[in-house]
């Protein structure tokens, strides 16, 4: 686990931390990918399209939650989500409705 901030007493120990944590999100984004391959397996089966606009929004819903439980802003967190999500659609899309 990568220590506190408060914990790093030079720069050099805060860019370790950083760059941990920069790891540890590339491999939950790449996690979060796989499961949109399966979405795209699984939404044409069920009749769903790629985009489902209430699911969207619970989404971000949830995601801003978290963020100000977290002290995180979210402004930021929506549109990094808003932006991830739309990327992830994209995805679906080109592979749900091949040409």
């Amino acid at each position: 686990m990568t220590r506190a901030a408060q914990d790093c007493h030079s720069m050099a120990d805060l860019r370790d931390a950083i760059d941990a944590l920069d790891q540890n999100l590339v491999r939950l984004l790449a996690q979060r990918m796989h499961y949109i391959d399966r979405a795209i397996e699984l939404k044409p089966s069920e009749g769903m399209p790629a985009r489902i606009p209430d699911r969207v929004e619970a989404v971000v819903q949830n995601v801003i939650n978290t963020a100000k439980a977290e002290g995180f802003d979210p402004v930021l967190a929506e549109t990094l989500w808003r932006q991830l999500i739309d990327w992830s659609i994209d995805r679906e899309a080109v592979k749900i409705t091949p040409e």
